[in-house]
């Protein structure tokens, strides 16, 4: 599953051209595939592990409102002059929240293989099925934030490592502790990334054909991440 994260290495038969034309595109989707990680996976995940409506909702809202407070933060520390190479906050976020993320399913299909192989099997079947266009987005999103290519692989692929984690401690404190309010805590972190920071980033083109193809790319992340999530149901 971590290796997943390496889905972005396919951009590197790219000319700088051709990733020029696609990066912007490739957040949208990105973006799509948050918000959709979110809906349609993450909280309806949550209401079946028997958290209340209320009880989703204030660990939503806590994830959304610390991310937002996260993101202030690193705007005070963000360097500000043209010549230093920046990268932009937002590109951090992506990193917690995904890192974030993964640990919370390497719990959860942990804890599934704890119980039958077999439905750990299936279990991470789906999860690998939905993780592969979210990590080749948050690539995207890592490079257009001023990230180099090796440089935004391997980190992308540290956290992806958080989903071994995940399994190792599933495997070690199985049923000791009450990690669910961490799921709609998780999808208040990909609501904030993917609605306030990236649709802002490809909500700027200068034409309508640009704005067309990014909306399309954004209803793609958004309608994978529903299909995956009916697929499953």
């Amino acid at each position: 599953m971590s290796a997943i994260a390496l889905v972005g290495s396919v951009t590197l038969l790219l000319g700088e051209q051709q990733w020029r034309r696609w990066v912007k595109p490739l957040v949208a989707f990105a973006a799509g595939a948050l918000v959709g990680g979110a809906l349609f996976h993450m909280l309806p995940g949550a209401l079946a592990t028997g958290l209340t409506p209320m009880q989703t909702m204030a660990s939503l809202a806590l994830g959304f409102t610390l991310f937002f407070a996260l993101e202030q933060f690193l705007h005070l520390h963000h360097c500000h002059h043209p010549s230093a190479e920046c990268k932009q906050p937002l590109t951090y976020l992506i990193l917690l929240g995904d890192g974030l993320h993964n640990f919370l399913g390497g719990l959860a299909i942990g804890g599934m293989f704890l119980l039958d192989v077999r439905l750990g099997i299936t279990a991470w079947l789906a999860a690998a099925a939905h993780e592969i266009p979210q990590e080749l987005g948050d690539y995207a999103v890592l490079r257009h934030g001023g990230w180099g290519r090796v440089e935004a692989l391997a980190f992308n692929l540290m956290s992806g490592l958080t989903f071994l984690l995940g399994g190792l401690v599933a495997y070690a404190v199985a049923g000791q502790f009450d990690i669910r309010w961490l799921i709609p805590f998780a999808a208040g972190n990909f609501l904030y990334i993917g609605a306030s920071d990236l649709v802002p980033e490809v909500n700027r083109a200068r034409t309508m054909a640009e704005n067309v193809r990014h909306f399309a790319a954004f209803v793609a992340g958004l309608g994978g991440l529903y299909v995956l999530a009916w697929l499953g149901a």
